[in-house]
């Protein structure tokens, strides 16, 4: 019997354990080892923690709602100006399929007057763009009229 005194199970009489399962009792241990307000502090901030997440969800739940009702506000407006967009491009490809097939006439009917504008042309742009104005305003064909 001397023996047992310097075992932990020596500090606790057996019968008391008999009555709990081997998980419960190694809680029961780490609970004598573990600083019972350093366990409530946890607890507590843990609790704060759950209310600022439970903010937190409830604020993106609010966002959330608010997106999808611009969302379906928005989406109406969106689709016209889309299509409005996919009109534009048509108009815009028509426009320069005419300009192509302009310039094709006029550089077999008139090839040297047509070569001669395109390399004055080639060659206004390149100082354009040495001066950097063609980035910063765009030219149009009524402009050069003035």
């Amino acid at each position: 019997m001397d023996d047992s005194k310097g075992t932990p199970e020596s500090e606790y009489s057996i019968e008391c354990f008999q009555n709990y399962t081997a998980p419960e009792v190694f809680i029961q241990g780490l609970a004598g080892i573990v600083d019972q307000q350093d366990v409530e502090s946890m607890i507590r901030a843990q609790k704060q923690m759950l209310q600022r997440f439970e903010k937190t969800n409830e604020m993106l739940t609010n966002c959330n709602a608010l997106s999808a009702s611009r969302l379906k506000s928005v989406a109406p407006e969106f689709k016209k100006h889309m299509q409005l967009l996919l009109e534009t491009k048509k108009d815009l490809d028509y426009v320069f399929k005419k300009i192509r097939a302009i310039k094709s006439k006029l550089s077999t009917k008139y090839p040297e007057a047509f070569s001669e504008a395109v390399r004055s042309s080639f060659a206004e742009e390149c100082e354009e763009d040495a001066e950097g104005t063609s980035k910063a305003k765009p030219k149009f064909v009524s402009d050069e009229k003035k």
